[in-house]
């Protein structure tokens, strides 16, 4: 049996396909594009030999309704796609709410707005957590910062999306899908969710049933929201994720998601040995959002200082999480240039210096 002593070097976008495979993916339905197609080159081949549904799909308008027919059968399907291409799914995504289908998807981000370019970023932040489609409704985000969490966070993505009937997005980007790292797979750790009650499997011995996103009936529908929304303050209240370092005694918290998350682990050892108090806070979970904890935090925190490779978007949810308790400031660089250690270290002093509330990088 492999342990999770068994490591190998493993590229992210590999190790999330993987993942896939052994988390009981059935069918991958994706469109190729930069920088996340390897997970559907990878497949192509490996739910072929495993006799697992794949298809190259003609768009990703196709894919992501591929995804919702799979899964609406009881199957676990995934599609993968990055920024842009994600942007075309969003309808469908709407839908799958709406229908409580347990789509996984996959976003390798890119550098945007428009087309973009493979540059790495994060911009797609809001697009990943308040979404782009229509009506009322939330999906699940999972942010690795590894290629170890590729793994995991991919695992947890097909648990969390059955457990909820609700779409789940891993959220990585361009430098995290194309970087080596040691890692391991583990067994898929997380128990089977039974969907006998939902499945659309043919009405055999049983009654018929349809799945529908709009009831025709005001009263129902205003129900039928109503339901989601609880069914999203359960997640939150169960299944929000995030992890801290040095919190306990700090004056000044960073944070950042994703691969952001590594530099701001060292940039935060280097300020607290030049003797400031800094702690660091990662949000696994961008939705739903550690709000609560963030909040508590704030009771004894004098700043926050969010690291984006984006123009300022996760840095909104941290202001409102806090509610006015502590300033909240922003270090940033939009596309293709990770911030360095050294940059943000320098931004933290600016901030403190100069009392600003954006640091130029």
């Amino acid at each position: 049996m492999e342990s999770y002593s068994d490591k190998q070097l493993i590229k992210g976008n590999y190790a999330i396909a993987e993942a896939a495979v052994k988390a009981g993916c059935e069918c991958y339905f994706g469109y190729p594009i930069t920088p996340q197609t390897e997970i559907g080159e990878y497949l192509s081949q490996r739910m072929y030999d495993l006799k697992r549904g794949y298809v190259c799909a003609e768009s990703e308008l196709a894919a992501i309704n591929m995804v919702i027919g799979a899964v609406s059968t009881g199957a676990k399907a995934m599609t993968s796609s990055s920024s842009c291409a994600v942007a075309l799914m969003q309808e469908g995504l709407s839908y799958a709410c709406a229908d409580e289908l347990p789509v996984v998807l996959v976003n390798v981000m890119r550098a945007g707005p428009g087309l973009g370019y493979i540059y790495p970023a994060q911009g797609d932040y809001y697009q990943a957590v308040y979404g782009g489609g229509n009506g009322d409704y939330k999906i699940t985000v999972l942010a690795p910062s590894t290629v170890q969490e590729c793994i995991d966070l991919t695992y947890r993505a097909f648990y969390l999306a059955q457990k909820w009937r609700n779409p789940t997005m891993i959220l990585a980007d361009g430098l995290l899908g194309q970087m080596m790292e040691p890692a391991s797979y583990g067994e898929y750790p997380y128990p089977e969710i039974d969907n006998s009650s939902w499945a659309l499997t043919g009405a055999k011995n049983r009654e018929g049933r349809a799945i529908y996103s709009c009831a025709r009936d005001e009263d129902k529908q205003n129900e039928h929201i109503r339901h989601l929304f609880r069914k999203y303050e359960l997640i939150a209240k169960e299944d929000t994720d995030w992890e801290e370092f040095n919190t306990e005694d700090a004056d000044i918290i960073l944070i950042a998601f994703g691969s952001m998350t590594r530099n701001i682990k060292a940039a935060m050892k280097v300020l607290r040995a030049q003797g400031l108090k800094v702690g660091a806070f990662r949000p696994i979970t961008l939705s739903p959002f550690p709000t609560n904890r963030l909040n508590q935090l704030a009771d004894n925190v004098d700043r926050f200082i969010t690291v984006e490779m984006n123009m300022g978007q996760m840095v909104n949810d941290v202001k409102l999480a806090v509610n006015g308790k502590a300033e909240v400031d922003l270090i940033n660089r939009p596309v293709g240039q990770w911030l360095s250690v050294e940059e943000i270290v320098e931004g933290v002093k600016q901030i403190i210096s100069k009392g600003v509330q954006y640091a130029s990088i």
